[in-house]
């Protein structure tokens, strides 16, 4: 009797694992999701939110809602996703940096790696390293021998100090051993300006239609691009990587986040549909045209490669002694 006892006890403790996962497993979607898009709206970034939070509606049947939440470097914005209610209504659009990045340089009113759930990765935006008409060079070794002949004569122009163009800026600086001038700016539309009217030799800049229009009408020259691989718009351009300058070769990695505490089982329904969005050729032509990359995959794995981005760029930060404008 003992025995049937502590059988029948399995058995229905089994089965109440059985419904608590059920019933898990039918956690629903919320009908309105705030959508927070730590940037400004108009942007790459903004553009390709909103395209996202059209097709999650369209599949889940639920209203997706886009919020820009601007501000230090997207620290705002996530700093919002991460205070929200982890009740699956409140997700966020970003790149990593505020995660990986902005914490090594200033106070972070948040914990990168404890109150942000990665909930899937979206695209990767390669950096543009681009020749304006200060200078006649036509390729990265031409412009790396200039400044060994002339040190502090070339001119290195960057979205900003401790953006990630400047971090691939110092990785080049120290494995080339080359003395190049930094010219921060504060954002990308002056940097452009100023890149078309040959203020400096040297943009690094993410890619999107207005760098790409400069390029075609060839008063900017790609010398090199950091991405994973060659872009299919400029297949004749080398990686960082491929010219020997493999810890230089970074590019921005943007993703979905929902706040820690969201229930797995949400966070995984969320990541089965924007992997869906990202398979369907009309999202993936969007990111491409303006060679940004479709990425996606597990939750687990974006959350790896953040843990390993964040201690990179602590490294990198202390080595080159990067400090906030």
């Amino acid at each position: 009797m003992m025995f049937l006892n502590k059988r029948l006890r399995a058995v229905v403790g089994a089965m109440g694992l059985a419904l608590a996962a059920a019933a898990a497993y039918g956690q629903a979607v919320p009908k309105t999701v705030r959508l927070i898009v730590a940037y400004p709206s108009g942007g790459v970034s903004d553009v390709v939110a909103r395209a996202l939070a059209d097709k999650l509606s369209a599949q889940l049947g639920v209203t997706f809602i886009v919020e820009n939440r601007a501000g230090a470097s997207g620290t705002i914005g996530m700093d919002a996703v991460a205070k929200a209610a982890p009740n699956g209504a409140t997700l966020g659009f970003s790149s990593v940096s505020p995660l990986v990045l902005n914490p090594h340089l200033t106070k972070s009113p948040f914990d990168p790696l404890k109150d942000i759930a990665p909930v899937a990765s979206v695209m990767y935006s390669p950096v543009l390293l681009l020749a304006t008409p200060a200078t006649g060079t036509r390729d990265f070794k031409t412009l790396l021998d200039d400044a060994r002949a002339r040190p502090g004569a070339v001119r290195w122009a960057t979205s900003g100090q401790a953006s990630l163009g400047h971090i691939v800026l110092e990785q080049v600086r120290a494995a080339a051993n080359v003395d190049i001038t930094h010219i921060p700016y504060k954002g990308g539309g002056q940097q452009l300006n100023d890149a078309v009217g040959g203020q400096f030799e040297i943009l690094s800049t993410n890619a999107g239609p207005s760098v790409a229009a400069q390029i075609q009408t060839g008063k900017l020259r790609p010398l090199a691009v950091a991405a994973p691989k060659r872009l299919e718009s400029l297949p004749k351009v080398p990686t960082l990587a491929e010219l020997g300058y493999g810890d230089a070769n970074q590019s921005s990695l943007f993703g979905v986040f929902a706040p820690a505490g969201t229930s797995p089982i949400l966070i995984e329904k969320y990541n089965v549909e924007i992997n869906k969005a990202l398979a369907s050729p009309d999202l993936r032509a969007r990111l491409q045209s303006t060679d940004n990359v479709p990425t996606g995959g597990r939750a687990e794995e974006f959350a790896t490669e953040i843990a390993s981005e964040f201690e990179s760029n602590g490294r990198i930060v202390r080595a080159a002694a990067i400090k906030p404008e």
